[in-house]
């Protein structure tokens, strides 16, 4: 290899990456609706984690999964004291969702493989190839807790915090598909084992789509901030109960929806998005005036100061409609994490294997979190976005064609390449 390039140039299997993506898109709950339905610390994520075992171990690879369900493949290098190179996504997802999201990353990360051991591609770092376990919040509030733990973000007490919609917490979970949350320590990163992680994603945006440009290099990443608000009212008839002596938590939820929409788009907010994306009503009748309400509420900016400030104005503001509406209020914090300006040192890799690949490329925010984002804590990370049609996801309707994901995985292997030959390793005469 030389400093620039592999001596042959990797093209990927679309194919293979079709069938891949097909097989995982078949693990879904049944009766579940439209879509993937395949959530976090459950059977069916386990059976996703089982295939790419299953493959990479086919490989060759070395495979073993932590205490908390994140499943690691190495390909050793020939300058084996090296820290390590690492690559991958997630294989859980939200309700009802599409196919693509993590699951481009974690198949872009087998194909990546398979291109390196089909042409004995033998870079000097090791190159670790992860899928990692319950990225996304949709069970549990907080996003990306395998790679929270793994950057030591999230620890074995966190775990029992954290509660589903049925009140299971993260750990019982966690166990109950045989993990060990009691040694989640023991799944923490060192930052002496790494030296640069990349991730293919799906862009869940429209810039891509609408530029007509294929690739995507990201420079930052918005940081979350979730909440739940419990509004507490007088369940009463609908018939017997006048106007003005209600405590109806329906219409006092109501109005605060509106009014986190009303704080993210007026003029101090340009690039903040807030969100009620559950809403909890009891008990549930028509006849019945709401005497409980629940929102979830995920605030998300790339202005770190800015994100915080805007949670705070909401449950402030909100507070004050419960209380002239005569309902209770109490906020739980749920999860928090900050925005993460990617290195560029790492962007700029990515960029330059996109141009001597003759691939046009722009450089993008993302608007969501993702793994890269808590690996950035232990080592330089950077990220490759492909188009997602009409900016869809987190839904059956997302949709992204092998093809880009095909051409993100070239770029996505032969980054790691570049950064293999530019990094320096114990003992070379590099810099």
């Amino acid at each position: 290899m030389t400093s620039s390039t592999v001596e042959v140039r990797l093209t990927a299997d679309q194919d293979r990456l079709g069938r891949w993506l097909d097989t995982f898109a078949a693990l879904s709950e049944p009766d579940s609706g439209p879509g993937v339905t395949r959530l976090a610390h459950t059977p069916l994520e386990r059976r996703a984690h089982a295939l790419f075992i299953e493959h990479m171990s086919g490989l060759g690879l070395d495979v073993h999964t932590d205490a908390v369900g994140n499943t690691i493949a190495e390909l050793s290098g020939t300058a084996p004291d090296s820290p390590a190179l690492g690559t991958g996504s997630h294989l859980d997802s939200v309700p009802n969702a599409g196919a693509f999201d993590g699951i481009a990353g974690v198949v872009a990360a087998m194909e990546t493989a398979q291109l390196y051991t089909e042409h004995d591609v033998r870079p000097a770092h090791p190159v670790r190839f992860v899928a990692f376990a319950a990225e996304e919040g949709a069970r549990f509030g907080q996003a990306c807790t395998g790679s929270r733990v793994a950057a030591g973000l999230t620890t074995a007490p966190d775990l029992e915090t954290k509660f589903d919609a049925d009140g299971v917490s993260l750990a019982e979970a966690m166990r109950s598909v045989g993990l060990k949350p009691a040694e989640a320590a023991g799944a923490r990163w060192s930052t002496a084992g790494w030296a640069a992680f990349l991730e293919l994603h799906i862009e869940q945006g429209s810039v891509l789509e609408s530029t007509g440009i294929p690739l995507g290099v990201v420079d930052l990443i918005s940081g979350s901030t979730r909440f739940r608000l419990d509004l507490t009212g007088r369940a009463s008839h609908t018939g017997g109960t006048p106007m003005h002596q209600r405590a109806d938590t329906l219409a006092a939820a109501a109005e605060i929806v509106l009014l986190i929409e009303t704080i993210a788009t007026d003029s101090r907010h340009h690039g903040t998005r807030a969100t009620v994306g559950k809403l909890d009503v009891a008990p549930g009748s028509i006849t019945t005036i709401a005497g409980n309400a629940r929102l979830h509420v995920d605030v998300r900016d790339v202005d770190s100061d800015r994100q915080r400030l805007t949670a705070a104005e909401i449950i402030d503001r909100a507070h004050a409609v419960a209380a002239r509406r005569g309902v209770g209020f109490r906020a739980h914090p749920l999860a928090d994490a900050s925005p993460v300006l990617l290195p560029r040192r790492i962007t700029d890799v990515v960029a330059a294997t996109c141009d001597e690949l003759g691939f046009a490329h722009r450089v993008l925010p993302s608007g969501a979190s993702h793994d890269a984002q808590m690996v950035n804590h232990v080592t330089p990370a950077g990220m490759i976005f492909v188009p997602s049609r009409a900016g869809v996801s987190h839904s059956p309707d997302e949709w992204t064609d092998v093809a880009d994901i095909a051409r993100g995985t070239e770029v996505l292997a032969h980054s790691l390449i570049r950064l293999d030959t530019t990094l320096p390793v114990p003992g070379s005469e590099q810099p």
